[in-house]
């Protein structure tokens, strides 16, 4: 590989490029870490620092990088037909074999894929559709989604109404109308002297007491995240789950379940659904289909909203020029190709997540940690300034940013939400890998610990 110009990349970054999520400003000043080279688990920056990527990317990199089989798949679709369209009554051999690849793959009735390019899109594109579904049927009233405050379903204008991130909110006039919100189930926070099972009833509950006050004539839908990832990794009960469903059913409202990041193996199960024992209406999936790899997500619906879209709606007036493009395609049937064959999904489940959850749980012993969760192949550490109280730092985030740089400097990527430090590593981690992310990680705590008492 020729040698890289880092500072005058750094500075060509700073000039002409606006990062997501990023004080653009404070990172133009100290310069953006620009990575190279990915192997397994592992990344490499431009510095030449090898760092164990515990967080997949952004939880999507579930085979690990340097799959040179999806290069592969890629180039050989892009040589036969690079693209093609799936509007004036065409589309292509990956799309299809990719919808049925999916309908096979999740969970109960879940047989018709709408594509889009990413998680956000997919949110967008069940929001119109669920929408028009009741539409169509006489109830263009029955039109309400619910999510969770601190929800996260993309950045779009609909996706982040859909969430529930008050700071997203505020930049742009968010939510649209008829979008409202319920809290979270985080019985850390929450829970006081329930125990976890009972707390999982009265949070779904909430669901209820919201569904009665707007009138169960008006709500269309609720969407949720298995396990909410990006405010922190909440994993609820077992409880909370199937009384949502129970909910649901019981007022006609759809169940949609934002896949984006559990899907495909996160959990432990293919879907994060199959974890928690439900059956959604309406799934969105991204991330992990083609394990980062190339961009791709869809929008996944049951046989009864399908049909309905199919038999009474008419012409579906939605869509994107990459709709169910050919070599993303492509690329996400040979990454299930490979996890399917190599077992991938089975042996995390089966090996690696239990070892995991024993370290993590060991990394959760130390005076800086008030919490260690962690279900499958993603956790969170809650750190906090008493262990034997359940409470937050009173300045948010500075602890988790501090553990965060301090992690990095050991050579371990880990994600920090306020100071919840987040875990989301390939699937394809082995046992000595949890090890040293153990081992960096119980480093990155303890400076972290001295340096917050100094």
């Amino acid at each position: 590989m020729a040698p890289i110009d880092l500072p005058e990349l750094q500075r060509l970054d700073a000039v002409h490029h606006l990062h997501p999520f990023n004080d653009n400003a404070a990172l133009a000043k100290r310069g953006t870490r620009v990575l190279v080279r990915g192997e397994g688990c592992y990344v490499w920056d431009a510095e030449g620092n090898k760092l164990l990527d515990a967080f997949a990317g952004l939880w999507c990199v579930n085979i690990g990088y340097g799959r040179k089989e999806l290069g592969q798949a890629a180039a050989r679709q892009m040589e036969q037909l690079a693209y093609y369209n799936s509007f004036f009554q065409c589309t292509t051999e990956p799309t299809i074999r990719l919808a049925a690849e999916l309908a096979g793959l999740a969970p109960g009735d879940l047989n018709h894929a709408f594509f889009v390019n990413s998680g956000s899109e997919a949110n967008d594109t069940i929001l119109r559709l669920v929408r028009h579904f009741w539409a169509v049927q006489d109830k263009p009233r029955k039109n309400i989604f619910i999510g969770r405050h601190n929800g996260y379903h993309g950045t779009t204008v609909a996706g982040a109404s859909l969430g529930g991130m008050k700071g997203m909110h505020e930049q742009g006039g968010l939510p649209i109308p008829d979008i409202h919100h319920i809290d979270p189930p985080f019985w850390f926070a929450d829970g006081g002297d329930l125990s976890e099972e009972e707390y999982g009833l009265v949070a779904a509950r909430r669901l209820e007491q919201k569904i009665l006050e707007l009138g169960p004539d008006r709500v269309a839908a609720f969407i949720g995240e298995p396990v909410m990832g990006a405010i922190g990794v909440y994993i609820p009960p077992m409880s909370y789950w199937k009384e949502i469903e129970r909910i649901c059913r019981q007022y006609d409202v759809l169940l949609v379940a934002d896949e984006v990041i559990c899907g495909f193996g996160r959990t432990g199960q293919w879907f994060g659904s199959q974890h928690f024992g439900i059956q959604p209406d309406v799934m969105t999936i991204a991330k992990g289909i083609t394990s980062g790899y190339i961009p791709l997500g869809a929008a996944l619906f049951n046989d009864r909203v399908a049909g309905v879209l199919k038999d009474v709606g008419g012409e579906l007036a939605h869509g994107a020029t990459y709709s169910g493009h050919p070599v993303c395609a492509a690329v996400a049937l040979e990454n299930l190709r490979i996890m399917r064959e190599e077992r991938i999904v089975d042996t995390a489940r089966e090996e690696v997540a239990p070892y995991l959850a024993q370290r993590w749980a060991e990394l959760g012993e130390h005076r800086l940690v008030g919490q260690a969760r962690i279900v499958g192949m993603m956790g969170a550490l809650e750190l906090v300034p008493d262990k034997g109280r359940r409470e937050f730092f009173p300045e948010r985030g500075k602890v988790g940013g501090l553990c965060r740089d301090t992690a990095l400097r050991h050579g371990l990527i880990l994600r920090a939400t306020y100071d919840s430090m987040l875990l989301s590593p390939p699937l394809v981690l082995t046992r000595e890998q949890v090890d040293e992310l153990f081992e960096k990680a119980w480093k990155a705590l303890g400076e972290t610990a001295e340096a917050i008492g100094r």
